[in-house]
């Protein structure tokens, strides 16, 4: 066994993929805090994670750029020693109903969500050491299927395609692949443009009763990519409060 895993969070200076970083961080990993264009978010990420004593650095990239995606790997290597767990929690949300819906931004959420989540699942492939673990972030909106949701639901069910495919060719390395596909989180992501009665009605959904939260899901994250949770591969797991 490695002396000290080193994972690699994608989206990791705010919402899920903040709460994911700090989570792993708080359970003896080194984590490289990806991000687009947050960097001061990313510094804070890291101080924080750092003044609780852990190890942390930040890198920028564009998931859909594959020499970047290869530099935050090759930054991971130099300063950790290598890779055990990729989190690719960036994504893009833009919500219309399919008739209005503008084709640039289908392209944009297409790039980050598609091709982003290949590009790092590809150098995942190519880098990450035996009995590592992988975990994509989808939506649980796949199955909800609300209006509105159309463009996205559909980047996030090519997420979903991937994931037991790649858990197949990855066989004789002792690497998982799952993903994960939260339902309404209490993000600045999934609040910006909601009124509160629409709040209140989605938190009302689940038979928890409320909305999940950013540490729900990295929770969830970290029994995937932890010992515990090694035997489960190739799955979707949605964590909603039993919305579906």
């Amino acid at each position: 066994m490695n002396e000290q895993r080193v994972a690699i969070v994608t989206g990791g200076s705010r919402g899920i993929g903040r709460a994911i970083a700090t989570k792993l961080a708080a359970q003896g990993t080194a984590v490289v805090v990806g991000y687009a264009g947050g960097a001061d978010a990313a510094a804070e990420v890291v101080d924080e994670i750092t003044a609780a004593g852990g190890r942390a650095i930040a890198a920028q990239a564009d998931v859909a750029d594959e020499k970047a995606v290869a530099a935050m790997f090759d930054a991971a290597q130099e300063t950790f020693g290598g890779v055990d767990v990729v989190v690719n929690s960036a994504g893009r949300m833009a919500l219309s109903t399919i008739a209005d819906l503008d084709l640039a931004d289908l392209d944009r959420m297409h790039r980050t969500n598609i091709r982003g989540t290949f590009v790092v699942a590809r150098e995942s492939a190519r880098r990450l050491r035996n009995g590592g673990a992988v975990v994509t972030v989808s939506t649980s909106v796949v199955g909800l299927q609300f209006p509105t949701y159309g463009g996205y639901a559909a980047s996030k069910g090519a997420v979903e395609a991937l994931t037991l495919i790649l858990a197949r060719e990855l066989r004789g390395r002792d690497i998982t692949v799952n993903t994960v596909a939260p339902g309404p989180t209490a993000t600045d992501l999934f609040l910006d443009g909601k009124t509160d009665a629409q709040i209140d009605q989605l938190a009302k959904q689940p038979p928890l009763e409320r909305l999940g939260t950013p540490d729900d899901i990295a929770g969830v994250v970290a029994f995937l990519t932890g010992p515990d949770g090694h035997w489960v591969n190739g799955q979707t797991v949605r964590a909603n409060g039993g919305i579906i």
